[in-house]
This record gives C-alpha cells, sequence and structure tokens, in this order.
C-alpha cells in the first residue's frame, strides 16, 4: 500500500509502497477515506518531541471502512464505518476502570515503546526492516491495522471524509472546554490559538453555553472565522497586548482561559488573564522541554487552577459517537474546518502549509 513516511528530523515525508502485516487478536484493518493533518504530526517532523522512532507513518486522525477484524473482536464487523481515536483504551487497568481511558496504563506503555502497538510489535515495513506506527494509527497511508478500542463504529450516514477530523482536533478542543475545563452556562472564555483545535474549544464553550467567548490570535482572519464558531469578540494578539486586551473586554478578567497553541507566552498569558477563581486549561503541545512562569501566591490568594487536557479528557467509544451525532443535527460546525482536500502525495506540502498558518485542516485522500 502506499503510505507517508518520516524519516527523521527535519527530513522531507516521503509518500511510497509500504508493507502493512497480518490483523492480531484484538485489531482491525481499516481502509482510509480521510486522514486530517494535525500540528501534532508537524511537530515530529520538526524534531520537537523526544522519544520518537522513525522511520514511521505518520497520522493520527482518520476515519474508515473495516474491511478485516481479528480474533477477539466481537464488537466490529467488516463494512462497519468508523473514526480511529489515537488512544486506544485497554479498558482493563486501573485508569480505565475509573472512567479515565485517556490515563491507559497499556496505552501509555504502548507510546513510551515507540511506534508500536499493544503487543509491542508493529504491523508495518519498508525495505525490509520495521516502520513505526504514530499513535496506534498511523492514517496518512492507504489502509491501517489498529486496536480495536480505537476505532470508534459511527453512523453510516455520515461523510467519512468530514468526520474524520474528530478523531483529534474536534474531540479535544470540544472535550477540553466540555469534559476537562467544565465551562459553566453564562461564562466568560478566552481562547489563545484558533487553528483546528482552537476553534473547537469555542464551539465547545458555545455548546456548553458560555455567554463571553474572546478568541485570540496572531491572524486576523482566524479571530474572524471564530465568530461563526461562537466567538462573540477578538483580539488580534499581533496589533496589542493580549492580556490588556482581554481585560479590556472583561475587567476583572476570564472565568475560563485555554491555551491551544503550547508555547510559553500563550501559557503564561492564559494564567495573567484569569479572573478570581479562574480555570486555565493547557490543550496545545508544547516542544519537549519547554518551561514557562507564574507566580504561586498570586494562584493561590486568587483560588486560581491550571489544567492539563489530554484528549480533552474524552471516552472514544462515548463522545466520538455523540459528537458525529451533534454534527449531523447540525449543532457542531466541521465543515468550516476544512481548508483543502489532496492527495496522498501532497503530504509534505500539506504539512508546510499547516506549519506556516496559511490552513486550517487539510484532509489527505489516499
Amino acid at each position: 500500500m502506499r503510505a507517508a513516511v518520516w524519516t527523521g528530523k527535519e527530513q522531507p515525508v516521503v509518500v511510497e509502497d509500504v508493507s502493512l502485516g497480518e490483523v492480531q487478536p484484538n485489531e482491525v484493518r481499516v481502509r482510509i477515506a480521510a486522514a486530517g493533518v494535525c500540528h501534532s504530526d508537524v511537530h515530529i517532523t520538526r524534531g520537537d518531541w523526544i522519544g520518537i522512532a522513525a522511520p514511521l507513518v505518520l497520522g493520527h486522525e482518520g476515519s474508515g471502512t473495516i474491511t478485516e477484524v481479528g480474533h477477539d473482536v466481537s464488537d466490529l464487523s467488516v463494512g462497519d464505518h468508523v473514526v480511529l481515536s489515537w488512544i486506544a483504551p485497554c479498558g482493563k487497568c486501573k485508569s480505565c476502570l475509573n472512567g479515565r481511558p485517556t490515563q491507559c496504563t497499556t496505552h501509555a506503555n504502548m507510546v513510551s515503546a515507540c511506534g508500536v502497538l499493544h503487543d509491542g510489535s508493529s504491523r508495518l515495513s519498508w525495505h525490509g526492516r520495521p516502520l513505526y506506527h504514530y499513535s496506534g494509527v498511523s492514517s496518512f497511508a492507504e489502509e491501517a491495522i489498529v486496536p480495536a478500542s480505537g476505532a470508534i463504529k459511527v453512523r453510516k450516514d455520515a461523510p467519512l471524509d468530514v468526520i474524520c477530523i474528530i478523531g483529534c482536533a474536534v474531540a479535544t478542543g470540544v472535550g477540553a472546554a466540555i469534559n476537562v475545563a467544565n465551562v459553566r452556562a453564562g461564562s466568560s472564555v478566552v481562547v489563545i490559538g484558533c487553528g483546528g483545535v482552537g476553534l473547537n474549544i469555542v464551539q465547545g464553550a458555545r455548546i456548553a453555553g458560555a455567554s463571553t467567548i474572546v478568541a485570540v490570535d496572531l491572524r486576523a482572519e482566524k479571530t474572524s472565522l471564530a465568530r461563526k464558531f461562537g466567538a462573540t469578540h477578538e483580539v488580534d494578539a499581533s496589533k496589542v497586548d493580549c492580556v490588556d486586551a482581554i481585560r479590556e473586554i472583561l475587567p476583572d478578567g476570564a472565568e475560563f482561559t485555554f491555551d491551544a497553541i503550547g508555547g510559553k507566552a500563550t501559557a503564561e498569558q492564559c494564567i495573567a488573564a484569569l479572573a478570581v477563581g479562574g480555570i486555565a486549561t493547557m490543550v496545545g503541545i508544547p516542544p519537549t522541554g519547554l518551561k514557562a512562569e507564574f507566580e504561586p501566591q498570586r494562584l493561590v490568594d486568587l483560588d486560581q487552577r491550571i489544567l492539563g487536557a489530554n484528549y480533552g479528557g474524552i471516552v472514544p467509544a462515548r463522545d466520538i459517537p455523540r459528537l458525529v451525532d451533534w454534527y449531523m443535527e447540525g449543532k457542531l460546525l466541521l465543515d468550516e474546518l476544512i481548508s483543502a482536500r489532496r492527495p496522498l502525495d501532497e503530504t509534505e506540502q500539506s504539512l508546510r502549509d499547516l506549519a506556516s498558518g496559511s490552513a486550517l485542516r487539510q484532509l489527505l485522500i489516499p
């Protein structure tokens, strides 16, 4: 099959023929319909994160149709439409049993082992040597073998080439607002960074009933787009001091702030813009080793909190079908997030366009 392969830091992505092995117990084979290009893929190609095995097939956001099921898979069948989840919970560890699948021990061990599936091995090979999976998905390909718990069955009337982005950007953003921060009706919200994840935080806050939603970005066209998703105010951070501008809109500060970028400055701005009792949630993933500064005493005196949001705190089997339903009901915007559909051969250019800030969610169509 054809797949987009990353061979190492700052090396161009190549699209070539690779081998996909046999489906093992508790796994399924999926024919990829579409894959979303995410900033996490950009981070990998830049070498921003340590411990990433190479060579690997990129992509952790995708959708498709099941073509084969492995032994012991009872809840999925050939022909099912699925959205891929980059956390495939084991369902047996303490975190899973306590309803926190994003903290699954088996998934954590799989990630620490770098580029393998649940059994500690890869199904991919290239030029006679092992080729690694990214987050147990590797959706920049014509097919993928994934853990069965990472293939989430969804309704068949939903367009696969749209709902693929639910698997990362949408679940992460909407979930951060609703599941992690628990945004309340009538509350004030600030979202710093209006890319694919940030816009979904905005619409998550809208769905939760926030009354004031301030969209902040260095690009005015992105804050303007955020209006469609529910933003009530815009801040062009390229022209004004971000925190000062937020406090002009919300003199007492915001009850909820979100960093959708994952930078030192944006993390510090989220904390500085908080109201008394406010909650700052870190959503964007920063480069390994990056540090931010804040005053712990201020947090104590003002009863403020800082939270981390991994994958929007979702339960994939529960939340992904629900998000698909919300899209089909018109409650959740997805089409407006998609800036281009491109063939798999244009993977490298898609990554460059995303890194430049000129694109939102681009879809790769194998």
